[in-house]
């Protein structure tokens, strides 16, 4: 049980931590040498759109399963 919670601790921590990095490699205060070189980890538009299809199928999974049982 201690391993799946480090799992999803682990998981969790990580997403939080390229979410700071990436909204600090794009803020408008940065200036200099620093903000021209720094850039986003993850494209957070394309990331939005592919979990709400992940959320979809799911959705949809759960309709069938529960057609079939029913």
């Amino acid at each position: 049980m201690r391993t799946f919670l480090g799992l999803i601790l682990g998981c969790l921590l990580t997403i939080a931590v390229v979410y700071i990095h990436d909204s600090m490699a794009t803020s408008t205060v940065a200036s200099g040498n620093a903000a021209g070189t720094s850039r986003q980890i993850v494209n957070w538009d394309v990331a939005a759109t592919e979990w709400g299809q992940v959320k979809q199928n799911v959705h949809t999974a759960w309709l069938k399963l529960t057609a079939n049982n029913g």
